[in-house]
């Protein structure tokens, strides 16, 4: 088995061929246009200086013959003008911008994101609309593409700034996202907004026009009115979408740490020294806690009742946060434990993070007379109805109903990541072959063969391995992405950072108690 170097390495080799785009000959093309990569575009936007957190950098990794990396979008957050903003941008290098399903997900989920967040949406458009050949899995459902154009009305309509930059072609769907925007700004000479492009025109109406005369920059900025300014050039677009960020006027206040953040102490090291990479084995998993909170400090809540479950109170970046770590499978004790734990948390305004490395529920004879099946639901249940901010990593397995009871992606966290080692699925390799082994030993009777029984236990262990791997997660946006452990603590304090100044419901709650 490697050790987490080498899964960390092998993460910034996958995450470079994706930051690459479309590949050399697209790029070339690109740049023979006198367009500026998408990335580029996004350095030129953001403050100097300053982080982006990019989401789910590798979604579409491995689908569709590797030909559509990052989904073919670029989704995060950035600083511009001093203000957080979401930026969503199309990648021309990948199939000319096209929408795939996955790219309507991380669209999607972006948005999403800075509905939550109150955070400005700027827009940076080079966009061909839906992929043709995807249109069933793109176009008519309730998440497909329109979707994505009803959050943003939706947004404009609670005052979220909702603004658009066209570098290149807006052909059908992918007109709306301008058409749609408060204020837009297109290139002179490469943006185009147009329900249908010249080919639709002429195929409709027979009417024969040229992309510019149809839905040209000046045009729409001079005669239809579509766009609200004209740039010469990339550079100078981008440079008036911060003067437009500038004046947006006021913004959700984001308050300020209530303490002064303090780094972990060195002795118990960083946390990838404690990523459980084999996780047949356990780890400490209170060191792991201890690596990434402010000063290594943390106040343990029942410490001597239900040890599977770690709770405990800490700071990350000087913001308070009630983290639940797993220490083995969840029994009864453990989740009632939990369940109590997360009422507190609610009832005192802090948010909460879970670090989960969990195998299951507890089952067997003994836990199901203890009521485990009513106890795990009791934790689920808090996490369903907890009012403030939460936050999960996946730092080592995340199995079966473990993965709702530690507050997975079905149970909305405000960000999921993984780490590389992640694995996820309803259960591991090992145990899905044996039970699929046993039901079809059941099945059969005495027909199976040891030749037919060995086939389907390798055949299941296959499927197991390769669908519970973090890539294959992923790809598929189950996670906001995967992050090294060691920028763990740094990706949380930001992610904290933009909850920190919203309202809470400070309504009546009772605290749990068992």
């Amino acid at each position: 088995m490697r050790d987490i170097t080498d899964l960390i390495v092998n993460l910034r080799q996958v995450q470079q061929q994706a930051s690459e785009g479309g590949g050399e000959r697209f790029r070339q093309r690109h740049r023979e246009r006198g367009k500026i990569f998408v990335r580029d575009r996004i350095e030129l936007l953001l403050d100097a200086g300053t982080a982006f957190l990019e989401l789910s950098p590798l979604a579409a990794h491995g689908l569709y013959g590797g030909e559509v990396p990052g989904a073919g979008i670029v989704t995060g957050i950035g600083m511009v003008q001093g203000r957080a903003c979401m930026i969503i941008a199309n990648d021309a290098t990948v199939k000319g911008g096209s929408f795939f399903a996955e790219t309507v997900r991380k669209h999607s989920r972006a948005q999403e994101i800075a509905e939550q967040h109150r955070l400005p949406c700027l827009y940076l458009v080079d966009c061909g609309g839906a992929f043709l050949p995807e249109q069933d899995r793109v176009f008519p459902d309730q998440d497909h593409f329109g979707g994505a154009f009803w959050r943003q009305c939706q947004m404009s309509a609670k005052g979220i700034p909702q603004i658009s930059v066209v570098f290149g072609g807006c052909t059908a769907g992918g007109a709306y996202i301008p058409a749609l925007s408060d204020q837009v700004i297109m290139v002179r000479g490469s943006g185009r907004i147009h329900l249908g492009g010249p080919p639709i025109v002429k195929a409709a109406i027979n009417e024969i026009v040229d992309g510019e005369t149809l839905g040209g920059a000046d045009m729409h900025t001079t005669v239809s009115g579509v766009s609200d300014h004209v740039a010469a050039d990339e550079e100078t677009a981008l440079q008036k979408l911060r003067e437009i960020v500038a004046h947006l006027g006021e913004e959700q206040p984001q308050a300020s740490p209530p303490r002064d953040p303090r780094p972990p102490l060195p002795e118990f090291g960083n946390p990838q020294d404690h990523a459980p990479v084999d996780l047949k084995r356990p780890v400490d998993m209170r060191a792991l806690v201890r690596s990434m909170v402010d000063g290594s400090e943390m106040s343990e809540f029942k410490p001597d009742y239900g040890a599977t479950l770690i709770t405990v109170f800490a700071h990350i970046h000087g913001y308070p946060v009630g983290i639940l770590a797993n220490d083995g499978a969840l029994f009864s004790e453990s989740s009632v434990k939990g369940a109590h734990f997360i009422e507190l948390c609610d009832q005192r305004q802090i948010p909460l993070l879970f670090l989960q490395n969990i195998t299951g529920f507890m089952v067997g004879t003994e836990a199901e007379r203890g009521g485990i099946a009513k106890h795990s639901a009791k934790l689920v249940y808090a996490v369903s109805n907890a009012r403030v901010p939460k936050y999960t990593v996946i730092v080592g397995g995340s199995y079966g109903a473990g993965n709702y009871g530690m507050c997975g992606r079905g149970f909305r966290p405000r960000f999921l990541f993984s780490w590389p080692n992640a694995r996820i699925a309803t259960m591991s390799p090992d145990v899905a072959a044996t039970v699929v082994t046993d039901l079809r030993r059941a099945s059969l009777k005495s027909k199976a063969s040891e030749e037919d029984i060995a086939e389907l236990d390798a055949r299941t262990r296959k499927q197991f391995e390769e669908q519970s791997d973090p890539y294959y997660a992923t790809a598929r946006l189950w996670d906001d992405g995967i992050i090294e452990p060691n920028q763990t603590r740094d990706v949380l304090g930001l992610c904290m950072s933009l909850a920190a100044g919203e309202a809470r419901d400070t309504g009546p709650r009772p605290v749990y108690r068992m």
